[in-house]
């Protein structure tokens, strides 16, 4: 792509814009910061940066590219990811987040020992830590870089660093507070930069700035493209299984990466109170409806327009090259490069918060000051870094080992969902049913694999979390096994305020009606 002086100018323009933004907060924050003010920014985080910050941090190049890919050869029907992930983010509010934060839980392997004992919480943090770094770190590096090479004349590894400083500069000093307000200005650029390349493609498929012509157009010509349920005989069922994806595996997904999934929940965490955390999250929830707009449509809308790609995933680099004008194509740039920069500064923060309280404290220094747990907390963040930068380049040449990962990763929630939801609603669940939950997820799901072919993920998934739940409940109820069980609810901690109510039921509403009008 080639990017004319005024696209410079806006890049540029926004990275100064970023930096500004995190280190002003930065300067601003008291110069010595609590452990509180740095992991979890004083909790004084309000409704709309929580939004905000969820958003940014949960959108990277995997949407932008992956679905933007997808949508090019599945359709509308991958934009089921972001449409039930709205539905999680209402899910994980009205009835994890109060649990989390009436019990003074900041860390999910911290909610683990309460529940359960100290194995669950010291093995599933080192998991947690070991996925950051060889998977989510160096892969949004990866694949945020192999995008972003041939733009400006920069080489992979240059612009890996780039992206590491960028990330980096703040986050790593500024903590949570810093990375959550940049995530406002990021999402900003995210969301308007890819509204622009949606316009543009629609633009290009009308020859008008007739958006509604321009869609119904889209639709006469890929109506095969706006299917939300896909049939057996669709060659990509696999990828999304009919009625199980509206019913099956990915609520496993939902519930795992909204509410058990520290970069995630950690803002909320961090916020002022327990109302204003789900208002954030019923934001969140909100934006999350028009995502598909920004990555799924495109995709079609390339399709439509014959885009000349060896494979889906060049979906959205053409759009780029192809019919974005001078300036615009700026805007669309910072936004790639916003959805990249965010993700990696929440996983980083989060990577330092679990290593710091859920690895360093109890392990190596129980009576660690508050100054002490910040410099460690700000150097696991830049050796996490470190460790993601020094990875990434390597999964160009290890591409079958890293999709391997990706699949163990997938292997393993199941496992961790079950754990999570019977720890937070069934007080019968004690520590020795847990511990073989998580110990039997992978080899259950190889099992599965084995045993039934042609097994779709989301359905692998699914499957994998019932056998886990009965091992769950049969161990707790017929082997003896203590558990910590420090979490209380008591009555009336799911009662939510008229505003989050209203809005949850809009948003459920207009997504029964688009699958009402998309089946």
């Amino acid at each position: 792509m080639n990017l004319s002086t005024l696209d410079i100018i806006i890049f540029v323009s926004y990275f100064l814009l970023v930096l500004a933004i995190g280190l002003g907060v930065t300067f601003f924050i008291k110069k010595k910061q609590s452990s509180k003010d740095y992991f979890f920014a004083g909790n004084t985080l309000p409704w709309w940066v929580i939004g905000s910050s969820v958003i940014a941090a949960n959108i990277s190049a995997e949407q932008f590219i992956g679905m933007t890919g997808s949508g090019y050869a599945i359709g509308l029907g991958i934009a089921t990811y972001e449409w039930l992930g709205a539905l999680g983010l209402l899910i994980v509010a009205k009835y994890f987040l109060p649990i989390y934060l009436k019990n003074g839980i900041y860390t999910m392997p911290g909610f683990l020992e309460r529940r359960y004992d100290s194995r669950l919480r010291i093995s599933l943090a080192v998991f947690w830590l070991l996925v950051y770094w060889f998977v989510n770190l160096s892969s949004v590096f990866y694949l945020g870089a192999l995008v972003l090479q041939g733009f400006l004349g920069l080489s992979l590894m240059q612009w890996i660093l780039v992206l590491a400083v960028l990330s980096g500069l703040y986050a790593v000093i500024g903590g949570l507070k810093a990375v959550a307000y940049t995530d406002v200005i990021q999402v900003i650029f995210l969301v308007f930069g890819g509204l622009m390349t949606t316009f543009f493609a629609i633009k290009a498929i009308s020859n008008s700035f007739d958006i509604f012509s321009g869609l119904q157009i889209l639709y006469e010509n890929a109506p095969e493209k706006f299917d939300l349920i896909l049939s057996k005989s669709d060659p990509n069922y696999k990828y999304l299984p009919g009625i199980g994806v509206i019913l099956g595996g990915i609520w496993v997904a939902n519930i795992a990466y909204f509410g058990c999934n520290q970069y995630i929940i950690q803002r909320s965490l961090a916020a002022k109170s327990i109302g204003e955390a789900q208002k954030g999250m019923v934001f969140a929830a909100f934006l999350k409806l028009f995502i598909p707009l920004i990555v799924v449509l495109p995709g079609i809308a390339a399709f439509v327009l014959d885009a000349g790609i060896d494979k889906p995933d060049e979906a959205y680099p053409w759009l780029l090259n192809s019919f974005i004008p001078s300036g615009f194509k700026g805007l669309a740039f910072a936004a790639l490069i916003a959805a990249i920069v965010s993700s990696l500064s929440s996983m980083v923060t989060s990577a330092s918060t679990i290593f710091t309280f859920d690895i360093y404290k109890p392990i190596f220094n129980k009576t660690a000051t508050d100054t002490k747990l910040v410099v460690v907390g700000r150097i696991m963040s830049a050796l996490s870094l470190l460790i993601a930068v020094l990875v990434a380049p390597l999964l160009s040449s290890l591409e079958q080992a890293f999709q391997f990962i990706q699949d163990f990763t997938g292997m393993v929630t199941p496992g961790i969902v079950v754990v999570f939801l019977f720890g937070l609603f069934w007080k019968k669940a004690n520590s020795s049913g847990a511990l073989w939950t998580v110990i039997l997820t992978i080899p259950v799901s190889v099992l599965l694999d084995i045993t039934i072919e042609n097994l779709p993920f989301l359905d692998r998934m699914g499957i994998s979390f019932l056998i886990l739940s009965v091992v769950l409940i049969s161990i707790s109820l017929f082997k003896g096994g203590k558990s910590n069980n420090l979490i209380k609810i008591n009555k009336g901690i799911y009662k939510t305020k008229t505003l989050f109510n209203v809005v949850s039921i809009l948003i459920c509403a207009f997504l029964a009606l688009l699958y009402y009008t998309f089946w």
